[in-house]
């Protein structure tokens, strides 16, 4: 039977666990974070209730793929944040999606080819400071309800 134990000793770096040794493998991994915004929008030539101005909670979630620095990390979480709020969060949430995105119709495969757009960008400038090591966008996935989403893949998109 497992019991509940408290650490004795916490592990030093260079004396219990060597720099070296940080880096447990040299394979791609993927890392996923999900976000979310709320928006409002309307559809353009459709008719149903989405021709009416109206919001959504949306979520989105990120699947990025890339190796790791010397310390085992691919890209911090918090990096991942700084990207959506800096970068993308601020023309989404609370706003109106046909005022503030490209001129398009504001369908869930739209938003989602954008949002990933944005951070495909974000990471080859990342890329370009050595930060990352051949991080990329997997998949975005965006969900305009809880039920319902649209995705775009790194392999149906012309990024690489």
């Amino acid at each position: 039977m497992y019991g509940f134990r408290i650490v004795d000793k916490l592990q030093k770096i260079d004396e219990d666990i060597k720099q070296d040794q940080l880096k447990y493998h040299t394979k791609r991994v993927l890392v996923s974070k999900e976000f979310t915004f709320d928006a409002a929008h309307h559809l353009h030539c459709y008719e149903g209730k989405c021709k009416n101005l109206h919001g959504h909670t949306y979520k989105v979630v990120f699947g990025l793929s890339g190796y790791l620095d010397d310390r085992g990390l691919m890209i911090d979480f918090g990096e991942i944040k700084e990207i959506w709020k800096n970068e993308i969060e601020i023309h989404l949430d609370h706003r109106y999606l046909n005022d503030t995105l490209p001129p398009m119709n504001t369908t869930a495969e739209n938003i989602v080819v954008w949002i990933c757009e944005k951070m495909t960008d974000a990471l080859k400038q990342k890329e370009r400071q050595n930060q990352y090591h051949g991080a990329r966008v997997e998949f975005v996935r965006l969900y305009e309800t809880p039920t319902s989403y649209a995705e775009a893949r790194r392999e149906w998109m012309e990024f690489d």
